[in-house]
Formats: C-alpha cells, sequence, structure tokens
C-alpha cells in the first residue's frame, strides 16, 4: 500500500504490515519517508489510545496542516483493543491518499 501527497510516495509498505485502525490505515515507522513530515504543536489525546502527535505533511514551501499522525506511547489497554503494537506507526488522511 502507498501514501501519495502531492504526487509522491511518501510512505509504502505490504498491506499484511500495516494496521487497521478505526478505518485508517496505519503504516510502520520505518515505511515513511520521515523527510516528508514536521511535528505539528496540535494537542490531542484519544480516550482509549492516548496521546496523539500530529504532522504536517510536505516538503520546502508547501506543507498540510496536521495530515498525518501516530501514537508513540499508546495506552497499554489500546494494544489489547488492537491486538497489535502500533507505537510511532503513521496514519494518513485530508491531503494524503492511500492507496493499494
Amino acid at each position: 500500500m502507498k501514501a501519495i501527497w502531492n504526487d509522491q510516495v511518501i510512505a509504502e509498505a505490504d498491506k499484511d504490515q500495516l494496521i487497521y485502525i478505526e478505518r485508517n490505515w496505519y503504516f510502520p515507522p520505518n515505511s515513511v519517508k520521515a523527510e516528508f513530515l514536521r511535528k505539528s504543536d496540535t494537542p490531542y489525546t484519544c480516550p482509549w489510545k492516548g496521546v496523539c502527535q500530529y504532522f504536517d505533511v510536505g516538503e520546502g514551501d508547501n506543507w498540510s496542516k496536521d495530515n498525518a499522525w501516530s501514537y508513540p506511547e499508546p495506552k497499554p489497554s489500546a494494544f489489547d483493543i488492537v491486538k497489535k503494537d502500533f507505537s510511532n506507526y503513521v496514519a494518513f488522511w485530508r491531503d494524503v491518499k492511500v492507496t493499494e
């Protein structure tokens, strides 16, 4: 599967390496091109997953605010729900298209 922003592949991994949570595909950290992510200061805490880290997606002077996110340290109870460790996995939305 691929995450595509502005006609560029910014993440790519086999579907069996991704984790599907709440209608979003989470890519393994090593499959994401970090140069396209910039930490955002937007705060959010999911009631069951924990503290979220948002990222702006882009390059140069062209950035899409908060178009990616991850959970660096999910709540331990979230692992019981998801059945996998999704720490630092990255999900995308809005300006980023995820395709097979």
